[in-house]
């Protein structure tokens, strides 16, 4: 009963934190979260996991001012396929964003946009080490736009970028709920379909595909920091040694979630990015900035 009544109260902050128009749109970013399952031992484990969150708001007169209305709905679907033979593990993770708000004032608008494939297969040499190669994949599902500029401005859309990277190295699992994997030379590609963007994401006009060469690392934590209380991160670094090696890209991805029962939980999500080769508008026109997107929700929840 405590734990359905602190639900109910936290709809109306929900709906407040949805309703923060100024929040950038994020680019596709590396939110890979893994399934953990300690009692998969060989051969495969395959899954699916669907979040539904709903929140809703409504003034009247309200003297010190609000939205008169407002309505946000996100989903989520991540499909999982590992293998575990011997040595050997083979992970695929797929992630599927979506979701979207709408305001009295603003009208609707895309609040999140993902489409996130990651594998990784790895061949263990002692018990904590191993080698083996990282893949990923983003891009979006439909167009994004800036709207602090008038009129609007599209800056994303499908394959609009999208991003491959391929990353050869070395795995360390020094616990079951940490990991950091280590490739010293990574090859990462972006590619934008859409000629009028492909300088807001340094890509040669007249081209539509950028490649670079660096290193690459992604260091994971996943535990159960209290009773029913889990936290994800996912931390990763790219340095191109093409070009301004010392500029380093950081995308961070942050997810606290607390299970009220086996179909509901809440989550907060925060994310952060910086890649020195997206401009975003600001004060100054056109350069790299620090993109930060935050988001707590109320989630129905389903696994197959």
């Amino acid at each position: 009963m405590k734990k359905l009544l602190f639900v109910l109260c936290l709809f109306p902050t929900v709906a407040l934190f949805a309703q923060d128009a100024t929040v950038k749109e994020l680019k596709s970013t590396a939110e890979k979260k893994l399934e953990e399952d300690t009692t998969h031992k060989e051969g495969w484990k395959k899954g699916i996991k669907i979040n539904l969150g709903l929140a809703q708001g409504n003034t009247s007169n309200w003297a010190a001012g609000a939205e008169k209305s407002s309505f946000t709905i996100n989903s989520y679907v991540n499909l999982f396929a590992n293998l575990k033979r011997g040595d050997n593990e083979w992970t695929n993770n797929l992630d599927l964003y979506y979701a979207l708000i709408n305001t009295t004032s603003q009208g609707t608008r895309k609040n999140d946009d993902r489409i996130d494939y990651f594998t990784k297969y790895t061949h263990k040499i002692k018990p904590k080490m191993g080698f083996g190669v990282v893949g990923n994949f983003r891009t979006q599902f439909s167009d994004g736009f800036d709207y602090e500029k008038t009129p609007k401005e599209k800056i994303s859309g499908f394959f609009a970028p999208a991003y491959l990277t391929i990353a050869p190295g070395f795995d360390w699992t020094p616990t079951k709920w940490f990991s950091v994997f280590v490739s010293p030379i990574s090859g990462r590609w972006t590619y934008v379909n859409d000629d009028n963007l492909t300088g807001r994401y340094n890509v040669d006009p007249g081209k539509n595909l950028r490649t670079e060469m660096g290193g690459y690392l992604t260091a994971n934590f996943q535990k159960d920091i209290a009773k029913n209380v889990n936290f994800k991160s996912r931390f990763d670094l790219y340095s191109n040694y093409l070009e301004n090696p010392q500029n380093v890209d950081v995308f961070w991805t942050n997810i606290l979630t607390l299970k009220v029962n086996n179909f509901l939980n809440v989550t907060y999500n925060f994310d952060l990015i910086y890649d020195d080769d997206v401009k975003i508008f600001g004060p100054n026109g056109d350069a790299p900035r620090t993109q930060i997107k935050s988001l707590l929700s109320v989630n129905f929840t389903t696994r197959f």
